[in-house]
């Protein structure tokens, strides 16, 4: 459970969660399950009315989202590449790189993200998979990322400014040691210029997420060098 949560709180959250979603597999990772919205309009309808007095944000984390699919891929088609290492799942929604950086054989996987409700479905999220996977709530930005040998970040770059921030300070963290993967849909924010493409996935989309029925995703390293 996320510090910033009450034990009251999260309880109500994780009632929302399993009540807002049901079980399924993502297309490109059909061996985790997660818990997912089968519509966007009504869970978002449900956020307001069920939990405005909470103050959470919108509910990101009950869809897997292209970029999140095609990271979680390609760690579980490399797991040599978390394998026995100390994994940070920045922005991690609802927890599926997470999910899949443990199934790989991580040796710890921390998941990181500014929504208490997105860190209580990631909780649930592993579960379902078996999966050791701890929370860090906050802006973790605000201080050079240490300690990792391993950050995984999909679906991040969504606004021009946040997405520079974001950039810098992961290539602070590649710079000090760690590897970075990232994922991206295309969605015009992510300058890839400097950065190793390692994978791309085809990714279903549904239509009422997305504006077409998939996309593109690709998966990209910053070099430490």
């Amino acid at each position: 459970m996320s510090e910033a949560l009450t034990a009251a709180r999260a309880a109500r959250l994780r009632a929302f969660i399993a009540g807002a979603t049901a079980t399924r597999a993502p297309p490109l990772t059909p061996e985790l399950l997660m818990r997912v919205a089968d519509e966007i309009t009504p869970i978002w309808g449900m956020t307001e009315a069920a939990l405005e007095a909470e103050g959470l944000a919108p509910p990101f984390w009950a869809f897997p989202w292209a970029g999140g699919q095609a990271l979680a891929r390609t760690v579980l088609d490399a797991p040599a590449r978390v394998a026995g290492r100390r994994v940070l799942a920045f922005a991690c929604g609802g927890g599926l790189e997470a999910c899949a950086a443990a199934r790989a054989g991580a040796a710890e996987v921390v998941a990181n993200d500014l929504d208490p409700a997105a860190l209580e479905a990631c909780a649930m999220n592993a579960a379902l998979n078996g999966a050791r996977v701890s929370a860090l709530h906050g802006d973790l930005t605000q201080a050079p990322a240490r300690g990792f040998d391993v950050i995984l970040a999909a679906d991040v770059f969504y606004e021009r400014a946040a997405s520079l921030r974001i950039l810098d300070w992961l290539r602070d963290a590649a710079a000090a040691g760690a590897e970075v993967l990232l994922a991206d849909a295309a969605r015009g924010f992510l300058p890839t210029a400097g950065l190793e493409r390692v994978a791309a996935h085809v990714v279903p989309t549904p239509p009422a997420l997305e504006d077409r029925a998939a996309r593109c995703a690709t998966v990209w390293r910053i070099p430490r060098d």
